[in-house]
C-alpha cells in the first residue's frame, strides 16, 4: 500500500504537522494522491478545538469508513487533536478505523502507514499551501490557562523550537520558492522563554529578515508579556509586515478575570496605545468571543464600544463553545445559542462598517499585492496587511500583464467592499 489520501483539517498549526508527515512518508516511497478513491489509505488529521471542527472531523471520518466498507480504500487512520481528547470513545464508536494517533505521535503514524521516521528529515516539509507562502511553527503547546481553551490538554506544555532548527527549516522553504513566511504558534509572545529565560521572538524575526524573505508575518500573539521590541522591528524592517494578529477575546474586567487572561481592560488599552505609538503604520487583527458564561448585555455592549473606539483593521468573532476539557466547563453555559449568534452578528456588523471605512482609504491609491491565484484575467491576492485564508482579498484585472501566482504586483485600487479591494494591475515588481 503506497497511495495515501491525506485530509488536513483545522488550523495552520495542523497544516504544518501534515506537511512534516508527508515529507517523511514520501522519503519512504509513499505517494500522496488528491483523490480519495485513488488511495490505498485515507489519513485524516483532525481538529478538536470547537464543536463545529469536531463535527467536521467526525463527518469526514465516517465518510472515509464508508469508502473502506465499499472496498474503495483498504485502511483508514485518524490522527491529531480529536484522538488526543477522545481516543477511547472514538475507538469504541468507530472500530472500523485502523488506528488513532494523538498530536505527538508522528513516528507511530508513519509506522502504521508503512513508512519510517527519520530524524534528519525533521526540517523537511511538503507544502499544502501554494508554493509562494508557508507557515513556520515556532513553538508547540501552550502554558496559558485560558478558561475557554482546551489547547494545553491537546498540545501539552509550551516548547519553543530551537532557533537553529527554525532557521534551517526557513532556509529550505526559501530555497523551495517561499516568498511569504507566516510565523505561528499557539502563543508567539513567549517564544524562547523556555530556552534561555528571555523572549527570543525579536531575535528570530531579525535573523529571518536577514534571509531576505519578501514578507514575514506574525500571527497569534498573546497580549500579556508581548515583546514590544518586535513592534520596532516591524517599523524598521521593510520585509517584516506591519501587521500583528493579537487575539484579545474580550474587554470586560470581570470576563477577562474569569477567562484567566492575565490582563485587564486598562492593561489592554495601554498595550494597544503603546503599540500604535511605537508604530503608527501598524495594522492590528484580533478575535473576540461572544456569549461567554455569564456575559451580560451590559458587558457585551462594553465590548461593542471597545471595538467601535479601537477600530481594529481586522477582526473575527466566535460564539463561546462549552468545551468539556476547558476550565470554563465548570461554569454554567447560560447564554443561549441563539443569543450567542445574535451577538456575533451584531459585533461583526459593527466591524463591517469599520472595515468599509478603512478600505475606502485605499481607493485611488497604488499598493503592492502578492498574487495567490489567477483566473481568466483576474488576479486574487493580498496586501502585507492580509494573512492567508482569514483576511481581505484584492481582486485585480490583469490587463495585458502576464500575472502568475507568487508574483508581487503594483495595483491601482478603484473600488472597495468591507472585506475586498478591487482594482487593476499596473506593473510587475522585480521578482
Amino acid at each position: 500500500m503506497r497511495n495515501i489520501f491525506l485530509l488536513s483539517l483545522g488550523c495552520s498549526k495542523n497544516t504544518v504537522d501534515s506537511e512534516r508527515l508527508m515529507a517523511q512518508a514520501a522519503a519512504s516511497g509513499m505517494i500522496f494522491t488528491e483523490v480519495a478513491d485513488d488511495a490505498d489509505i485515507i489519513l485524516i488529521n483532525t481538529c478538536g478545538f470547537i464543536q463545529d471542527a469536531k463535527e467536521e472531523s467526525i463527518a469526514e471520518t465516517l465518510a472515509a469508513i464508508r469508502k473502506k466498507q465499499e472496498g474503495l480504500v483498504r485502511k483508514v487512520y485518524v490522527m491529531g487533536c480529536l484522538p488526543e481528547l477522545y481516543r477511547k470513545e472514538l475507538g469504541e464508536e468507530m472500530p472500523e478505523v485502523d488506528g488513532f494517533f494523538g498530536t505527538r505521535e508522528l513516528p507511530e503514524v508513519l509506522q502504521a502507514i508503512g513508512a519510517g521516521y527519520r530524524e534528519e528529515l525533521l526540517d523537511r516539509r511538503m507544502l499544502l499551501t501554494p508554493p509562494h507562502y508557508a507557515f513556520l511553527k515556532i513553538a508547540e503547546g501552550c502554558n496559558r490557562q485560558c478558561s475557554f481553551c482546551s489547547i494545553p490538554k491537546i498540545r501539552g506544555r509550551y516548547v519553543s523550537q530551537q532557533p537553529e532548527q527554525l532557521l534551517r527549516e526557513a532556509s529550505l522553504l526559501k530555497e523551495s520558492g517561499v516568498r511569504e513566511l507566516n510565523l505561528i504558534a499557539q502563543d508567539i509572545s513567549v517564544y524562547g522563554c523556555d530556552l534561555g529565560g528571555k523572549p527570543l521572538l525579536n531575535d528570530l524575526v531579525l535573523h529571518l529578515s536577514d534571509m531576505e524573505f519578501r514578507r514575514i508575518r506574525l500571527l497569534y500573539a498573546y497580549p500579556l508579556n508581548f515583546p514590544m521590541e518586535v513592534i520596532d522591528t516591524m517599523r524598521e524592517r521593510e520585509n517584516v509586515c506591519n501587521y500583528l494578529d493579537m487575539p484579545l477575546q474580550h474587554i470586560s474586567d470581570r470576563i477577562l478575570r474569569s477567562m484567566n487572561r492575565g490582563i485587564d481592560c486598562a492593561g489592554t488599552l495601554r498595550l494597544l496605545e503603546s503599540i500604535r505609538e511605537r508604530n503608527p503604520g501598524i495594522r492590528l487583527r484580533t478575535t473576540m468571543i461572544a456569549g461567554y458564561p455569564g456575559e451580560t448585555r451590559e458587558e457585551f455592549e462594553e465590548l461593542l464600544r471597545f471595538v467601535e473606539e479601537t477600530r481594529f483593521d481586522r477582526l473575527g468573532c466566535f460564539p463561546y463553545c462549552h468545551e468539556e476539557y476547558s476550565p470554563a466547563y465548570r461554569l454554567e453555559d447560560d447564554v443561549s445559542p441563539e443569543e450567542k449568534q445574535d451577538r456575533v452578528a451584531e459585533l461583526m456588523e459593527l466591524q463591517e462598517y469599520i472595515s468599509q471605512e478603512k478600505n475606502r482609504e485605499y481607493e485611488g491609491k497604488e499598493i503592492v499585492v502578492l498574487v495567490d491565484q489567477v483566473e481568466e484575467g483576474t488576479a486574487f491576492g493580498r496586501t502585507e496587511y492580509d494573512a492567508p485564508e482569514v483576511d481581505n482579498e484584492c481582486i485585480l484585472e490583469t490587463g495585458n500583464f502576464d500575472v502568475r501566482p507568487g508574483m508581487f504586483c503594483r495595483a491601482s485600487i478603484t473600488d472597495s467592499t468591507p472585506y475586498d479591494l478591487e482594482g487593476m494591475v499596473i506593473g510587475i515588481e522585480s521578482q
